[in-house]
């Protein structure tokens, strides 16, 4: 299978999106809820994508020339457009996705916020810095800094289309890169939107922050295109396939693959407040969340409790497309067909739905999952060991909170998970013992809104970091520099160097690093 097939297949390609009434090479965006054409896309084709990447690079000797300080200025620039028209592009999110409004604006503020880090903090995290010569370079002074890489490909998933991409583009802008887009076939017109509102904001390097759309081709295209780095957020497969592409040019990649991400309930937990969080973290976004809740793992001692409390809790959602819905459709059929899937084999693998169980709609737009919760699951179910990314939940009782860290971490995935206990000090352990790259304690998704942290998994979640101070440096290479200041008597690294000058370099480094401490 071709790397534009296996995009198409396991990204959850674009079956469908042709545009019936436009042109050849061209593909409609729809709303998930009704249908409806949001707006209508060209097909970038292998020849358009590398000849986007060369304007990219023409505009990244100019973007780099900048140096910090002015790239921070049009950073700012760009940021405030975004936060002068939050509703507008929340607007747009929501035709596009299906996400409720209001979850729009949240996505896009926190989003606005990590613009805002990136550009604050670029010199000071990649400027250069002094470092220690050591024992052999003492008459050296050593330095090292953080350069662009160049130009940056990104592509973007649609479950969060400005958040998630944002993480790869604002940091590598900040960075001194420039970046050329591929948003999901499923949300062009967001992705389409961040470009154009960055040839508005910042239209002395408008080439910096490219788009090109499509489907699969598209982005294997760019995969193959010659960019200095490659950032990618989908599926394990999709990654994979991505990764093999990449390889045949060394591009560097960053590969963010999704999860199946767990909670713990230990015996002294807040109840009340961590099947709140549980709700939130399985059912927002219709639980289209690669960092949301999946699987609980609550003790005995409160198993009965918190089951009590996040049934009636998940008995009040509601899913629809108006705008006192709690969250909207699966953005894409196929995803609908995905959590069928799970809850049917839940069901007949012996679990059981307490709430919800079911997907509303008819044939053409049957994207609505009900909210449920499910009890009983076996360990070796779909339900519980592939991401499932729809509102469901499994709640598992187990013996202590011991046990749970065991089955929670008992998965080839590893990107987030959250930790509910009475002690700050038993909660801390467990969340730094979980297998995962981000871990909040009695809370969800903590951790996302603070721009500061790495963002990120291990495992069949990826690897690599965005936000923070790692996700800076994650696109640029590291470059050091050393000067000598003096010369020293005796030159080590020199041909005419005295016959017993190594015996006695032998025996200053016995005296210094020979004896225990």
């Amino acid at each position: 299978m071709s790397l534009a097939e296996e995009m198409h297949r396991a990204g959850r390609a674009a079956a469908g999106t042709v545009d019936p009434h436009g042109a050849p090479g061209t593909f409609a965006s729809t709303d998930p809820a009704s249908g409806a054409v949001v707006g209508v896309f060209p097909v970038h084709d292998a020849d358009t994508v590398r000849a986007t990447v060369a304007r990219a690079r023409i505009a990244a000797e100019h973007w780099r020339a900048l140096g910090p300080d002015g790239r921070r200025r049009r950073l700012a620039a760009w940021r405030g457009y975004l936060a002068r028209r939050v509703h507008e592009l929340a607007e747009l999110v929501h035709r596009e996705s299906g996400k409720p409004h209001a979850d729009a604006v949240l996505e896009i503020c926190l989003a606005v916020d990590s613009v805002a880090w990136a550009g604050r903090h670029a010199r000071r995290v990649l400027g250069p810095r002094r470092v220690r010569p050591g024992l052999l370079s003492v008459n050296h002074a050593a330095s090292v800094e953080y350069q662009p890489l160049g130009v940056v490909g990104v592509i973007g998933p649609w479950n969060y289309p400005v958040f998630t991409p944002m993480g790869s583009i604002a940091y590598a802008l900040a960075a001194g890169n420039a970046v050329v887009f591929k948003p999901s076939e499923h949300t062009p017109a967001v992705g389409t939107w961040l470009a154009t509102a960055w040839r508005a904001a910042v239209p002395d390097c408008a080439d910096a922050f490219l788009v090109v759309t499509g489907s699969g081709g598209t982005g294997a295209a760019l995969c193959r295109a010659p960019v200095d780095k490659l950032a990618f957020t989908g599926s394990a497969a999709t990654g994979r396939a991505v990764m093999a592409a990449c390889a045949e040019t060394l591009t560097p990649v960053l590969m963010e693959c999704g999860g199946k991400d767990a909670m713990i309930v230990d015996h002294d937990a807040d109840v009340a407040a961590a099947a709140d969080a549980a709700v939130w973290g399985a059912m927002s976004n219709a639980g289209q969340t690669c960092i949301g809740i999946e699987r609980v793992y609550a003790t005995a001692a409160v198993y009965d409790r918190f089951v009590a409390e996040v049934t009636a809790r998940a008995a009040r959602l509601r899913p629809g497309s108006d705008d006192e819905a709690a969250y909207g459709p699966m953005t894409t059929a196929g995803q609908a067909d995905v959590v069928r899937r799970h809850l049917a084999d839940a069901v007949s693998s012996g679990g059981r739905a307490v709430t919800g169980g079911g997907v509303d709609g008819g044939p053409d737009h049957g994207r609505y999952v009900r909210p449920t919760v499910l009890l009983d699951v076996p360990d070796d179910s779909a339900a519980v060991t592939e991401e499932t990314f729809g509102p469901t939940l499994t709640v598992t009782r187990v013996r202590d909170a011991e046990e749970a860290l065991a089955r929670a971490n008992a998965t080839a995935y590893g990107l987030a998970g959250a930790v509910f206990s009475g002690s700050r000090r038993r909660g801390v352990d467990l969340a730094r013992r979980m297998r995962s790259g981000m871990t909040s304690v009695n809370a969800v998704l903590a951790f996302a809104a603070v721009p500061a942290l790495p963002f990120g998994g291990v495992g069949e979640s990826g690897f690599g970091r965005v936000h923070g101070e790692d996700g800076l440096r994650e696109f640029a290479r590291a470059k050091a520099v050393t000067r000598r200041r003096f010369t020293l008597p005796v030159e080590l690294m020199s041909f005419g160097r005295p016959a017993g000058a190594a015996d006695a370099l032998a025996r200053v480094v016995g005296l210094v690093h020979g004896r225990h401490r």
